[in-house]
């Protein structure tokens, strides 16, 4: 194995960069073509269950808070460390009666709340899995059929919901034999169990027994996959996995251990970004979580930037559209933008690849506010990584980059094609989806590397320490008819920052086609402000004013292309939304580009006709211009 001489990852202190931490890279080619890449840093010890750290802060600062969330008159609810391991040991008695089990979990089927999270500390206490699951399953989709999927995937004995009252009618469709319905409110207008009544004695000692059981290898959680190509995946979460994620989060970002953590934070726990990274970091580290019941939306903001006016965090994480929708909100107010940077260590983005404009406005405003940059982080991971894999620690001038594999993790570079297929072995990858081996054995490949289905390009050959750069789903990619190569993340990219904040969201259309298309998903509020119209008017996206805008920059771009690969020569704006219920957006929002295919299928046939019809954006590749 070489060594490839390191360059420094951070920038001058006066940058802000100087409070992450360090990854060294080391290289071993093979001569099958792979390559190897890790890290001279080494992972160092970790506890052996999430439900350890409870009791240790519980003892070290009991009265520290440790959840926060708004009651209906709008004050903070707030729970100490000290209460919530009085309250977690008490439902964990009663849970040791229902005869639960990994064959028989908790399911979850509400969002964040302080009761989710005393539900499921509850269930890790004594060693029984539990399975946040997408309440949009339960309150969005009409025929319950992805619900209905999980729980019989699952087999849960028992499901628990915060208010039983807006999940009547799922509760129902989910009912069984032995399984037990629990509600924290409402319970009485389904017949399922007050939370209240669940609980058992704190001090019984089986708890104890219980807890002591649990180890590294112990299944934590199931994590449900959104079933982009096809139904979920319950994707196995130990808790070796979980700890061993936050002590390599911990050597990147080592703030985290020196000052209790402060974060403001929506992201659901039904997904790894919300639960196993956030919500983990806060309880490893003995800090504050405010449950923030904003969403990532223009419409949805403004509880966030009531909560972060209220509250500075000392990181903060979130969404690419959640921060295109809270800039302005800190743009026109200096006050707001000062108290958000005060203590802040960092800014941290995953889900989707994060438009320079807003990049570029967020470095802007921590120059202005606190005279500092402060850094913008981001990386690759995946449920199945628990999830964090590689991280980018360095100081970039852009958006896009996913850095150096973190300690503890070995990075494997197939080649694919022209392009680089990552895969990853670490102590925080899964062991394989729950029931369905004939799935997992499809992920792994013949070493025991978990293969993301992603490909990445060197930031730099000439320079591994700048780490790489995401080039893509490998499953998205397609050829034109000419046998041009596609590479849609990156095009997606590139498409979504130069039409934001129009556009919500793209998908790359010209399988086998002569050209490369465009169907836009747009953000009505945006262009409504844009049109001088309302979000609602049936007229917006055939506005004459938004529709030459759109095609404005279209033809920027295609100008800019350097071939047929990369110039757009047809789009189309959505007007019917991708639907979550025909499997387009996944359970966390983002786009499912195949299902977005085949489910509009005529529409991507309209799009490339000879003859285009009215509503297509036909582009003169010529000259870059509408005809």
């Amino acid at each position: 194995m070489s060594r490839v001489a390191p360059r420094p990852m951070q920038a001058a202190d006066s940058h802000g960069w100087h409070r992450l931490g360090t990854l060294d890279p080391l290289v071993e080619d093979r001569a099958d073509g792979a390559r190897l890449v890790t890290v001279r840093q080494g992972l160092g010890p970790y506890p052996r269950a999430l439900t350890d750290r409870l009791v240790h802060w519980a003892a070290a600062a009991p009265d520290r808070t440790f959840l926060a969330e708004r009651g209906p008159d709008g004050a903070w609810r707030q729970l100490t460390y000290a209460e919530a391991l009085g309250q977690v040991r008490s439902l964990a008695a009663g849970l040791l009666h229902h005869d639960l089990s990994a064959e028989r979990p908790v399911a979850i089927l509400s969002g964040n709340s302080i009761d989710h999270a005393l539900v499921a500390l509850a269930a890790m206490m004594i060693g029984v899995p539990y399975a946040p699951i997408s309440p949009p399953y339960s309150l969005v989709a009409r025929d319950f059929g992805k619900l209905s999927y999980c729980i019989d995937l699952l087999t849960p004995g028992l499901v628990f919901v915060a208010d039983a009252r807006p999940f009547r009618a799922a509760l129902a469709a989910v009912a069984g034999e032995g399984r037990v319905m629990v509600a924290a409110r409402g319970a009485e207008a389904v017949g399922a169990v007050p939370l209240t009544a669940l609980a058992g004695d704190a001090a019984d000692p089986a708890v104890d027994a219980a807890h002591a059981a649990v180890g590294p290898d112990t299944i934590a959680k199931f994590l449900l996959t959104s079933g982009s190509t096809g139904e979920p995946k319950a994707v196995i979460n130990t808790q070796r996995m979980l700890m061993a994620n936050q002590v390599m989060l911990e050597q990147c970002f080592p703030f985290l251990a020196e000052t209790p953590p402060v974060f403001v934070d929506w992201l659901p726990w039904n997904h790894t970004f919300g639960s196993n990274h956030n919500f983990g970091m806060v309880l490893t580290h003995g800090g504050t979580l405010h449950l923030d019941e904003g969403k990532p939306v223009a419409a949805g903001i403004l509880p966030t930037v009531r909560n972060l006016r209220e509250i500075a965090p000392t990181a903060y994480f979130n969404v690419p559209k959640g921060y295109e929708a809270l800039l302005p909100h800190l743009q026109a107010d200096p006050a707001f933008a000062r108290h958000f940077f005060s203590r802040l260590e960092m800014l941290f983005y995953a889900g989707a690849g994060l438009a320079q404009p807003v990049w570029d406005g967020y470095r802007a405003l921590a120059r202005e506010a606190v005279g500092r940059d402060v850094p913008f982080v981001t990386g690759l991971g995946a449920t199945e990584t628990a999830p964090s894999a590689i991280m980018n620690l360095r100081t970039t001038g852009q958006a896009g980059a996913i850095g150096l594999p973190m300690v503890g993790v070995t990075l494997k570079l197939v080649p694919a094609g022209a392009k680089l297929e990552a895969r990853v072995k670490a102590e925080t990858v899964t062991p394989g989806y729950w029931r369905r081996p004939d799935l997992t054995a499809k992920v792994f490949d013949e070493e025991g590397y978990y293969c993301f289905g992603d490909a990445v390009a060197y930031a730099d050959p000439a320079d591994l320490s700048k780490g790489f750069l995401f080039d893509g789903r490998l499953s998205e990619d397609f050829k034109l008819a000419t046998g041009t190569w596609v590479s849609v993340g990156p095009l997606r990219h590139v498409l979504n920052s130069a039409l934001d904040p129009l556009i919500r969201d793209t998908v790359i259309t010209g399988h086998d086609r002569d050209e490369v298309g465009v169907l836009l998903v747009p953000d009505r509020e945006a262009c409504a402000a844009f049109a001088g119209l309302k979000a609602g008017d049936p007229g917006l996206l055939t506005h004459g004013q938004l529709v030459a805008e759109v095609t404005r920059r279209l033809a920027d771009l295609a100008k800019e292309a350097t071939g047929s690969s990369n110039r757009v020569v047809r789009a189309m704006i959505l007007d019917d939304p991708p639907s979550l219920e025909h499997g387009e957006l996944t359970d966390k929002g983002s786009i499912n580009q195949r299902a977005v295919l085949a489910r509009r299928a005529g529409l991507v046939g309209a799009l490339h006709a000879p003859a285009p019809p009215p509503g297509v954006i036909a582009l003169d590749i010529r000259a870059g211009e509408a005809p």
